[in-house]
């Protein structure tokens, strides 16, 4: 049976249109993707996100045991510090893509919906030899993203936290409507404005939390986002969605994904293949591209050059932004470079693309 967030009953007041997706009953979309995309890249928008997961990672040996477990150099953050990292499997494989929280001597893991039990039983398969205390705390919190440029006018005015002071990756622990909670600025849209509210999971707060957020931004047109726009905008900013871009057949280095997988940092699962892929290259990369004409290519679309299969789409979606059709994909490294003319099979037929830098839309 599919779970409900806190913010269940406000979604369905919005007339949202449900689905399930991973185990909850989600918002895909209230008034339509492209205009919730747009209040999102004009002003701001609001989501639910409360089926992510949270670990809390405690002990001793809490740092040592991030280090062995993911691929970016946790010993880097210090307390209010927030890292994007992913965790490997031994042959360098993507279990999932995370941020890793610093309280100071503990951390907080933020996991994807749908890795949850996944991500909880590699960690604690993991633990020997670590004197850690691992505590899944995934049902504790209800979890609001407030993203866009208007988003700290609007948040500033119900927290005493000086929002301007937290820069992008970083948190702190205060009050927003007089409710102890965690207040990050990471995001998942590619907006150079926005913020997590990590708030406790009861039905109460979290309507009361939602509904001030909402009355505040009335004047800045303020929207409900859905999960169609999340994928559309995270698209936009060429970030990876696991399960489709990245997963346990994807490593690191050809996913393009280098920037957080730092093998001098010591021994971590994975590392042997991220070290062979460095020191040779990776026979295939992950590009963004972008599609001429209507047609849109979808996950799992054959890609070309002339004759020759040199990849597969992972994820293609409009681009509100841009009105053209993007997406992303993995295409042997000789094709990888921006102006690299390819093909995408669609049914029976071949669409043009080219090859292109990401991100597709640049931070507002």
């Amino acid at each position: 049976m599919s779970k409900q967030t806190a913010f269940y009953d406000l979604h369905k007041a919005y007339n949202a249109k449900i689905v399930d997706f991973a185990g909850f009953e989600m918002p895909v979309q209230y008034e339509g993707i492209i205009a919730e995309h747009m209040a999102v890249r004009n002003s701001v928008g609001v989501f639910d996100v409360s089926h992510m997961g949270e670990f809390f990672v405690k002990g001793k040996d809490a740092l040592a045991f991030i280090q062995k477990c993911t691929t970016n150099d946790a010993s880097k953050l210090t307390p209010g510090k927030v890292q994007y990292s992913a965790m490997c499997y031994e042959d360098g494989g993507v279990v999932d893509d995370l941020l890793v929280y610093c309280f100071g001597d503990y951390y907080m893991l933020v996991v994807n919906a749908s890795n949850i039990e996944k991500d909880f039983n590699w960690l604690s398969s993991n633990k020997d030899g670590f004197e850690v205390e691992l505590t899944n705390r995934s049902d504790d919190f209800s979890l609001l993203a407030i993203q866009g440029k208007n988003s700290i006018t609007i948040l500033q005015k119900l927290t005493d936290t000086d929002l301007s002071s937290l820069k992008y990756y970083t948190f702190a622990e205060g009050k927003v409507c007089g409710v102890d909670t965690i207040i990050s600025r990471t995001g998942y849209t590619g907006e150079g404005m926005g913020f997590e509210i990590y708030i406790p999971s009861d039905k109460t707060t979290s309507e009361k939390i939602w509904k001030e957020v909402f009355r505040t931004g009335e004047e800045f047109n303020i929207k409900p986002i859905g999960l169609g726009a999340r994928d559309t905008l995270r698209l936009e900013a060429g970030y990876c969605l696991y399960g489709n871009d990245i997963d346990k057949t994807t490593n690191t280095i050809e996913a393009g994904l280098g920037w957080i997988t730092k093998p001098k940092k010591g021994e971590f699962n994975g590392k042997a293949k991220v070290d062979s892929e460095l020191a040779n290259g990776p026979a295939r990369k992950l590009v963004g591209f972008i599609v001429e004409g209507r047609l849109a290519a979808r996950h799992g679309y054959e890609i070309y050059n002339d004759e020759n299969k040199i990849g597969f789409v992972t994820s293609g979606s409009i681009s509100p932004c841009l009105n053209k059709n993007i997406g992303l994909g993995y295409v042997e490294a000789k094709y990888a470079e921006p102006g690299t003319r390819i093909k995408i099979k669609v049914r029976n037929d071949f669409i043009d693309a080219e090859v292109n830098k990401i991100p597709f839309v640049g931070k507002s």
